[in-house]
């Protein structure tokens, strides 16, 4: 029997509903630093497994992405991350609406986008970007830099008129430091580098608030991810930009996050500071990736733990029921297969203060540090006291036959 499919979202046919101009304006309205401007909440997407050739019949689906609840706050970088196949990607796609939600609610600035249509949809597209993984399949061969920059203006004219489009595209080459001279070039004359940054130039030519990056320096050389990511730090503070950063890299995602979600199988399981999830991570798969983290000092290497999962990854068309992690767990007890896990502080953390307490999505959840810390820097030698001077001899005593001063 096919697993229950949840029902897809449908417009709204509220006749006291909003219209598209009322909405484009609480779209624009600004939000202040700190405040949500993006909210997730149960989001599901799922991809049906159909039979048969003339009359295809349903009889299952991928479960991509299954109940994930999140908030991006202004000014924030928010960090995604988890093994391939977990749904990362497909959270990405909902987000800009490339994949239309099988179910949830994606509010931008309080306006569920999930419903919008027509100019309203436009208006959101507009201020949520997206720069893709792959430099080389992402910009289009047959079209010049200045056509791929400048395409986002022929669907908004709104923002840059069209006389003024080649020095906008110009001005943007030069905020993402490659030459304003390579308009004129083909995207197979740049290296991996710059045609991410001309991925990354398209995605800020309509002065956006949200910017989702997609893996976008995994397929990059490690001195060229460097540059990115600083590159994209720097666009932050200038814009004021919001991110939604997908990675591999544990690494990076913590040097450029100032939160991070863990995700598996569909599913958000640890949420925190970079902090909170590096060095206080409290359930079992967040601990099991950090332990899978090169450590460059070879004496904390020999003396941490390695945490081992066995067992494959399940399969999302048919994931495990209760906690999704459990067959992989060796925390794993009965309760795990019959209740789902919250996404909430745990119990025993919820009355504490520190950086455990953050949400995590198991039901024994426990804090372990699986990363060493760092050594502290070995103390700089003092330098060798100075040699005392010896003493001056003392003069030698007045002998008796002396006749001064007599």
């Amino acid at each position: 029997m096919a697993d229950a499919q949840v029902p897809a979202p449908s417009p709204a046919s509220d006749p006291s509903a909003p219209s598209d101009e009322k909405r484009v304006e609480v779209l624009e309205a600004p939000v202040a630093r700190g405040e949500p401007i993006l909210e997730v909440r149960g989001l599901f997407k799922h991809f049906p497994l159909t039979r048969g050739i003339l009359f295809k019949k349903q009889v299952g689906a991928v479960k991509a992405v299954d109940g994930v609840d999140f908030d991006l706050y202004q000014g924030e970088t928010l960090g995604i991350v988890g093994e391939s196949g977990c749904g990362k990607s497909t959270v990405a796609k909902t987000l800009v609406h490339l994949e239309r939600p099988t179910a949830g609610v994606i509010k931008y600035k309080g306006q569920d986008i999930t419903k919008l249509s027509g100019r309203a949809l436009k208006a959101v597209r507009r201020n949520i970007q997206m720069v893709f993984q792959d430099p080389y399949t992402s910009l289009n061969p047959r079209m010049t830099v200045g056509d791929i920059i400048g395409e986002p203006f022929d669907i908004h004219p709104e923002v840059a008129p069209k006389g003024d489009r080649r020095r906008r595209v110009q001005d943007l080459l030069d905020v993402v430091g490659l030459n304003p001279e390579y308009i004129n070039r083909y995207p197979h004359q740049f290296s991996g580098g710059q045609r991410q940054r001309i991925g990354i130039a398209r995605g800020l030519a309509l002065n956006p608030e949200i910017i989702i990056a997609d893996e976008p320096v995994s397929a990059l050389d490690v001195s060229v991810q460097a540059q990115v990511i600083n590159l994209m730090e720097k666009l932050q503070d200038e814009f004021n930009l919001s991110y939604v950063f997908i990675a591999h890299d544990l690494s990076i995602v913590r040097h450029i996050s100032d939160r991070v979600g863990v995700m598996y199988l569909g599913k958000i399981v640890e949420l925190g500071t970079g902090t909170e999830i590096y060095e206080h991570p409290t359930h079992p798969y967040t601990q099991a990736l950090l332990s899978a983290v090169p450590v460059p000092d070879p004496e904390a290497r020999e003396h941490r733990e390695r945490l081992i999962l066995t067992g494959d990854v399940p399969s999302p068309a048919n994931p495990p029921s209760g906690c999704r992690f459990r067959t992989r767990c060796w925390k794993a007890q009965e309760r795990c297969a019959l209740e789902v896990p919250l996404l909430a502080v745990p119990a025993e953390f919820r009355y504490v203060e520190g950086p455990a307490a953050h949400a995590s999505a198991c039901h024994f959840a426990e804090e372990k540090q699986v990363v060493p810390p760092e050594a502290p820097a070995p103390p700089e030698h003092p330098e060798p006291p100075a040699t005392p001077e010896p003493p001056e001899p003392p003069e030698p005593p007045e002998s008796p036959g002396s006749t001064e001063g007599r």
